[in-house]
């Protein structure tokens, strides 16, 4: 049974790194994602004036409850939406000028709501070129707190950098949302609190969060559940078994929820205490799914979309549009190229059964991680496929081709399993 090492997770990665920078004492993160975000996300700790000591298999942070080390600092967020967010945030809570910059695919992606938030909390907060958008510098003197309110439509992590932020506030938060999207990824960030000696009380659309700050942890990084999405649908699409060890029953993470999508569409899954393992069943069936609170993984679903025995659907998902590119137009254009019939609207992608043509097609990735590993998926069914950019997966799985090309010559050996294919 083939056993895949899914790297940590990139969501829990970086509000652990906030956790310990706050936290009063050191913390000791365990097996955290090495990937191009999260070692942004660690230097701008650095930059901040935060000790972060690394090791192959883990990273000790000195927290500082008052705030960054430094007076002033200058720090670039790469491409990381999490860096990009949830530093300033940080930043915000101690007492200096703090300037953030981003990528140019960074600089496109919104703030605004975050930055309204922080402002109506008395953050003098500023963008230099673009209202909503990076850079920005950050005029920090500790925040006092109170009430706030957030629309958190087009990301959750506005609401997870207020929640961060709500301990290090001299009053705590009550935060108010008026919508919100990947309610999941907020469960996330409530149960990390919980884990650094914080308790968030939820009532209706209301978070209140308790000042005092946050103790120092040993904290244990599960694997990244968007990232086994791929090997679980390759699965699915090849006839073959995965397990992904370290997600089970007790994961934090939503977009272990996938499965239950596979499950639906016909493929045997199994959720243990310890691994989850997904084998296909030589069939897939359509299926209409709603993915708001699973969207990182709709590129996952599209991807094997065409080799369903009926239309899939995917609903719900405007906020894809805004994330390293437009998502959904990404994937749209992508299948057309393979000959696929795709349509689309503003919140909803339906793709039609068919066997893609595999004439060498070339998927253009928009420096998008995620739907590069996507159509690697389709590439284990259609020969031929590349990538016009296949090295953005460093995002957050540095060796994702090398691990998907093992886990490839172990499901060629099953049955129904995939031909050979290039990417």
């Amino acid at each position: 049974m083939p056993e895949v090492d899914i790297p940590g997770s990139k969501s829990i990665t970086a509000r652990a790194l906030f956790l310990a920078a706050a936290a009063d004492g050191v913390t000791t993160l365990v097996r955290p994602l090495r990937s191009d975000d999260t070692e942004g996300f660690a230097e701008g700790l650095t930059r901040l004036g935060y000790r972060v000591g690394r090791t192959p298999d883990t990273w000790q942070v000195d927290g500082r409850p008052q705030g960054p080390a430094v007076a002033e600092a200058d720090v670039h967020c790469r491409d990381g939406a999490t860096t990009a967010r949830f530093l300033p945030t940080l930043a915000a809570a101690g007492h200096g000028t703090y300037r953030f910059d981003a990528s140019p695919q960074m600089r496109r992606r919104p703030l605004a709501p975050l930055s309204a938030a922080l402002r109506d909390l008395g953050v003098d907060l500023r963008h230099e070129e673009r209202e909503g958008h990076h850079p920005l510098t950050v005029v920090a003197a500790g925040v006092e707190g109170g009430d706030v309110t957030l629309d958190a439509g087009q990301s959750s992590q506005y609401l997870t950098a207020l929640l961060l932020l709500g301990p290090l506030t001299r009053e705590g938060l009550r935060i108010t949302v008026t919508d919100l999207v990947s309610a999941p990824y907020v469960e996330i960030t409530i149960a990390m609190m919980r884990a650094f000696g914080v308790q968030v009380r939820r009532d209706g659309d209301v978070f209140l969060v308790p000042p005092g700050g946050y103790r120092a942890t040993t904290y244990a990084v599960e694997p990244d559940a968007s990232t086994a999405s791929y090997f679980f649908a390759a699965a699915a699409v090849t006839g073959g078994q995965v397990t992904v060890p370290g997600l089970g029953e007790g994961a934090l993470q939503g977009d272990l929820g996938f499965v239950d999508v596979l499950r639906r569409m016909g493929a045997n899954v199994t959720v243990g205490r310890e691994a989850t393992t997904v084998r296909g069943t030589g069939r897939l069936h359509g299926v209409t799914v709603n993915m708001r609170d699973i969207s990182d993984t709709m590129p996952t679903l599209a991807a094997i979309a065409p080799f369903a025995s009926g239309p899939v659907r995917i609903e719900d998902v405007a906020n894809t549009r805004v994330k390293e590119c437009d998502r959904l137009e990404a994937c749209a254009e992508n299948l057309r190229r393979l000959g696929v019939a795709v349509t689309t609207g503003p919140d909803w992608i339906e793709i039609r059964p068919g066997v893609p043509a595999s004439d060498g097609a070339e998927i253009k990735s928009y420096g998008d991680h995620r739907i590069v590993m996507s159509f690697a998926v389709t590439g284990l069914r259609v020969p031929g496929i590349s990538f016009d950019d296949p090295g953005c997966v460093r995002k957050t799985f540095p060796g994702f081709h090398e691990e998907f090309g093992a886990l490839r010559a172990r499901l060629d050996g099953f049955p129904s399993g995939p031909g050979r294919s290039a990417s």
